[in-house]
C-alpha cells in the first residue's frame, strides 16, 4: 500500500502538503503511521476545520429558503439575529488579524454574509416599531449603513480593543440565543426557525471545539464555542418539543374535517325565504271552459 502512497500524483501530494504539512503528510499518508497521535489529530483538526467552512457556506440557506418562501419571518427573534451577527464578525476579524488558519474560523466569512441578508428579510417582513412607518426601501438603506459601519469599525480598531470584543462575544453568544429561546418558549412553537441550521450548528461547535483545541488553543474562543454549543442544544431541545405543533394549529383552525371546500358556498334555502303562492280559479258550473288565451291568473305575494 505504501508503494501507492507514495507516488501519488504530484497534484495530490502538493494540496495534501498544503493542507497538512510536509511532515504528517509523509507520516500519515506516505508511510501509513497511524500511530503518530500528534499528526493524525492534527490531520483530523484539518478535515473537520475544511469541512465546517465548506457546511458553513451553505448553512444558513435553508433559513433564507424558509423566510422567502413564505414571505414571512414569523418566529424568528430580530434581536438574536442582531447579536449573532455582531458574534461572527467580530470572531472573523479576530482570528484574521492574529493570523489564525483559515480551516479555524472560515466559515464565520460566510455565515456573516447569511446572517446580514437574514437580518435584512426580517426586516423587510417584520419590521421592528421604529422602522415600521418607513417604507422597505429606507428599511434597507438604513440597515446597509448600520452594516458598512460596523465593518469598517471591526477594521480600524486596535488588536488590544478587538481582542476585548472578542471576549464580549461570550456575553453575546449568549444574548443572542436569549431572545430566540424566550420567544419559541411563550408561542410554543419555533415558527420559521431552520432545524437544518440548528442541528448543523450543534455538529459545528462541537468540531469547533476540536479544532480550536488542536491548532489554535485560544482559550477566548474556545469558551465561546462551548456557550454556544450549549446554547444550540437548547433550541435543538425546543424544535423536538414543539415539532408539527404549528401543522396541528393549522389543521384545527380549518374547521370541521370531511367537508369540502366547494360545497361550503352552495346555497341552502332559508326559513325566511319569500314564498309565492299560485291560485286558479275554478270554472263555472254548466260552463264551457275559457279558451286558455282568455283564463286570468291571480297571484298573492307574502
Amino acid at each position: 500500500m505504501t508503494a501507492i502512497t507514495r507516488n501519488l500524483p504530484w497534484f495530490v501530494k502538493d494540496l495534501g502538503v498544503s493542507i497538512v504539512g510536509e511532515k504528517c503528510y509523509t507520516s500519515i499518508v506516505e508511510n501509513l503511521d497511524f500511530s503518530d497521535i500528534e499528526c493524525l489529530k492534527y490531520s483530523l483538526s484539518k478535515g473537520l476545520g475544511l469541512g465546517i467552512v465548506v457546511g458553513g457556506s451553505i448553512m444558513k440557506v435553508p433559513q433564507l429558503l424558509l423566510i422567502v418562501s413564505a414571505r414571512s419571518a414569523r418566529g424568528l427573534s430580530l434581536t438574536a439575529y442582531v447579536l449573532e451577527t455582531l458574534s461572527y464578525a467580530i470572531t472573523l476579524a479576530y482570528s484574521y488579524r492574529n493570523e489564525f488558519p483559515f480551516s479555524t474560523y472560515g466559515e464565520n466569512l460566510f455565515l456573516t454574509l447569511q446572517n446580514v441578508v437574514i437580518t435584512l428579510l426580517i426586516i423587510h417582513y417584520n419590521p421592528p416599531s421604529s422602522l415600521a412607518a418607513r417604507s422597505p426601501l429606507q428599511r434597507t438603506v438604513i440597515s446597509l449603513q448600520a452594516v458598512i459601519a460596523f465593518a469598517i469599525a471591526l477594521v480600524v480598531l486596535p488588536a488590544s480593543t478587538l481582542a476585548l470584543c472578542q471576549l464580549a462575544t461570550l456575553p453575546l453568544s449568549l444574548f443572542s440565543k436569549l431572545p430566540q429561546i424566550r420567544q419559541n418558549h411563550r408561542a410554543k412553537s419555533t415558527g420559521q426557525l431552520s432545524a437544518f441550521a440548528v442541528i448543523s450548528q450543534v455538529g459545528g461547535c462541537l468540531a469547533r471545539l476540536f479544532t480550536t483545541a488542536t491548532e489554535v488553543g485560544d482559550p477566548i474562543v474556545s469558551a465561546g464555542f462551548a456557550l454556544a454549543l450549549a446554547l444550540n442544544i437548547i433550541l435543538g431541545a425546543q424544535m423536538w418539543l414543539y415539532w408539527g405543533k404549528d401543522e396541528k394549529d393549522e389543521l384545527i383552525g380549518r374547521g370541521p374535517i370531511g367537508i369540502p371546500d366547494e360545497k361550503k358556498g352552495q346555497w341552502q334555502p332559508t326559513p325566511t325565504a319569500h314564498k309565492v303562492e299560485v291560485i286558479v280559479p275554478p270554472a263555472s258550473p254548466g260552463r264551457a271552459s275559457p279558451r286558455p288565451g282568455n283564463r286570468r291568473w291571480s297571484r298573492k305575494v307574502d
